[in-house]
């Protein structure tokens, strides 16, 4: 196996002494006292060039024109306090409208305030116990228990659906896969809310113990299993004026999947992908949104292994310009196509061996289309421009790093936020060709020297030649002469990146922690996780934890090939994914590492949701072989070393019954395995209890290693 060596590495404070960084610090101060970004919602005011942020305080909303040397006040929270009796408590309880405007959510209902006369009136309300609450020109609709109701800024309350339990209306779907993030969707208008609607009663029922009750008592939660029956999806579109619902009469497996909903431009039709439940076979539907009346298939994506949508249409133009944008991951790379409105193909916009994460906008001429996307590393993130006649590309960012950018309305200037492993946070004005026009905002490192160990990127490859990136975190007063324990943390799953060209390297602060005890903390992104193509990612397909542990296996070698790392002392962390990964290379890699600690395993893919297990793996009946090679239950007699399950005594997504299930198994045949619940927690431990979970997983790590 060829191993490359180190390309980038960066060496930060080497030398120093180090100054303590508390793993309480580490855990609950990343995104606070350590933070580099502090400049929040930075973004355009609608409708001009023009730019805010909240202030560091919190006390107000800040302002500044293009060239100014810095923001200025513009609305302070003790007015707006004033204007509405005190219904506010936080300034980002405010959503800028325009330049005159803010639109105010106090927790009951919302309130318009009139920034020059200080003063603010009643929008709408809507109750206390309210969720999913989507405020659209003067109305809110909102879901109470499992149906959707609605204010329309006149104190009345519309019961839009009225269903018996197990049919929920108003809620994201397919367990929030696809994109799916929200159920609830005003037209343009206003004048009409569609909306999702679920029928879970055939769906099995799992029980969750509540121990806040005498005796404890169960909450059961629909869970909808791998192979077994699955939710049944509709979208309704209820109308202001008649006060009627329509659904849309889809054709089909009930059992299909409902994704990416949108209204078209003039309300007239709204758009849906339909995704088979083999989630191999996709259509671009529309629908007549007064009757619900199918009109006609814009296109289909087929692939043997998975298609999966995740963004809707993008409309552009007016009138008979109309057309609109579409990602998919056709060629291999999510890329941008461009549609004429009856589903005529008229340019892939995009390509190359990079993955589009977003579209950004147009210009006001509508000839140049900037997106954000990945570098061909996936390292890194790039701001680019497309010319939507010639397809031709151009970077508009040109630092390394990861990036996020809001383009102004007419796309003459973006807001570039950016970070990078030597850079803690640049704020910055570009225009649309790249030149940097002017620096916002800039964050030193907050750390003071020696609390952070030292980062590298590692490039490694496989037999066949994939590249591999990987992290390693050294302490910062690594010494080569000497010898280290290492933790490997690992994720490896699909939709998540582990190792970026950001601030960290993308690592917790808690690694540096470790790291500064001294260990060596390593994290590679195997084949299978996110932002390096179609065919990287979808390999893992029907046999889930195969080819992501042979990858792993090339960061182990590595390791141990250094001169400074202890062979004998090696461990390995992660959680839900990584978890999964985690207890499989105990299991199935036997002695690859002397102790595991397993944070919210998958154990047996049978268990998990339909929507991500069988796009992965099939249906279990369909993939006999490649469930029983994953389920980890089949390989306890191989443990050698110590494992250390963690669970959520309440999760709902990788339910307890993975753990327990795995612990009989290690029962059944005298296995010694240690286990530990958080009784009141669901699928990640968090806030000051995260506190506790760290301190478990790391003094478990150092114990067992130094045994």
């Amino acid at each position: 196996m060829r191993i490359l060596l180190v390309t980038f590495a960066v060496f930060l404070f080497s030398g120093l002494s180090a100054q303590d960084l508390s793993l309480k610090e580490a855990v609950l101060e990343q995104y606070g006292k350590y933070s580099t970004y502090k400049r929040m919602s930075l973004n355009w005011v609608p409708g001009t060039n023009k730019i805010y942020h909240f202030s560091d305080d919190g006390k107000s909303i800040q302002i500044q024109n293009i060239g100014d040397k810095g923001s200025k006040d513009w609305v302070l929270l003790s007015d707006v306090n004033k204007a509405v009796n005190g219904a506010l408590f936080h300034i980002a309880q405010t959503e800028v409208q325009d330049e005159k405007s803010l639109l105010i959510n106090t927790g009951q209902g919302y309130l318009i305030y009139d920034i020059a006369s200080k003063t603010a009136k009643k929008s709408c309300d809507y109750p206390v116990k309210a969720d999913n609450i989507t405020y659209h020109k003067g109305k809110v609709a909102y879901t109470i228990a499992n149906n959707l109701y609605l204010s329309d800024g006149k104190d009345k309350k519309i019961n839009i659906t009225q269903h018996p339990p197990g049919i929920v209306a108003g809620q994201a779907i397919a367990r929030s896969e696809f994109g799916i993030t929200n159920g609830i969707f005003w037209s343009p208008s206003g004048n009409k809310l569609a909306f999702y609607e679920k029928d879970e009663r055939n769906v099995g029922d799992y029980p969750l113990l509540d121990i806040s009750t005498t005796p404890g008592s169960l909450n059961s939660v629909k869970y909808p299993m791998a192979g077994q029956t699955s939710e049944r999806a509709k979208v309704g579109i209820y109308d202001l004026e008649t006060k009627k619902t329509i659904y849309l009469k889809v054709k089909g497996d009930p059992e299909q999947y409902l994704t990416n909903f949108a209204w078209g431009p003039n309300e007239a039709l709204v758009y849906v992908a339909v995704v088979n439940r083999d989630q191999n076979h996709m259509w671009l539907n529309t629908y007549n949104a007064e009757t619900g009346d199918f009109v006609k298939t814009l296109f289909e994506e087929e692939n043997e292994r998975y298609v999966e949508p995740e963004n809707p249409p993008y409309f552009i133009g007016a009138g008979k310009n109309q057309s609109f944008l579409w990602l998919s991951e056709r060629d291999g790379y999510m890329h941008v196509y461009h549609y004429n409105m009856d589903g005529t193909l008229k340019k892939q916009l995009t390509s190359g061996k990079f993955v589009v994460l977003e579209i950004l906008g147009l210009d006001a001429k509508g000839r140049t289309l900037t997106v954000l996307t990945t570098d061909e590393s996936g390292m890194n993130t790039v701001v680019r421009s497309v010319s939507m006649k010639g397809g031709s590309v151009m970077n508009i960012s040109k630092t390394p790093g990861q990036h996020s950018a809001h383009l102004s309305e007419d796309g003459k200037y973006i807001i570039d936020n950016y970070s990078s492993l030597t850079i803690p946070r640049n704020i910055e004005v570009l225009d649309s060709k790249g030149k940097k026009v002017q620096l916002l905002y800039q964050n030193d490192n907050p750390f003071e020297e020696g609390q952070l160990g030292t980062t590298e990127f590692i490039e490694l490859k496989t037999k066949n030649g994939t590249l591999l990136n990987a992290r390693m975190i050294k302490p910062h007063d690594f010494d080569s002469t000497k010898q280290y324990p290492v933790l490997v943390y690992v994720y490896g799953g699909p939709h998540a990146q582990m190792v970026k060209n950001q601030w960290l390297g993308g690592a917790s602060l808690w690694m540096h922690h470790f790291a500064n005890k001294g260990y060596i903390v390593f994290t590679l992104d195997n084949r299978g996780s996110a932002n390096r193509g179609f065919e990287f990612e979808s390999v893992i397909h029907r046999q889930l934890g195969t080819i992501e542990m042979r990858d792993q296996l090339v960061g182990v070698n590595y390791l141990k090939s250094l001169p400074y790392v202890n062979k004998e002392k090696m461990a390995v962390h992660g959680w839900s994914f990584g978890g999964f990964m985690t207890t499989s290379m105990m299991l199935r890699q036997p002695g690859t590492f002397k102790v595991g600690v397993a944070g919210g395993p998958v154990t047996d893919w049978k268990y998990y949701e339909i929507m991500y297990g069988e796009r992965y793996m099939d249906r279990p009946e369909e993939n006999k072989e490649g469930y029983a090679d994953a389920a980890l239950m089949n390989h306890v007699k191989n443990l050698e070393g110590d494992l250390l399950l963690i669970h959520g005594g309440i999760d709902d997504v990788v339910v307890p019954q993975h753990s327990f299930a795995l612990i009989r198994a290690f029962v059944e045949n005298e296995k010694q395995v240690d286990f530990f619940t958080y009784p009141t927690h669901p699928h990640n431990v968090r806030g000051k209890d995260r506190v506790h979970l760290m301190d478990k997983v790391l003094r478990y790590v150092e114990d067992k290693l130094e045994d």
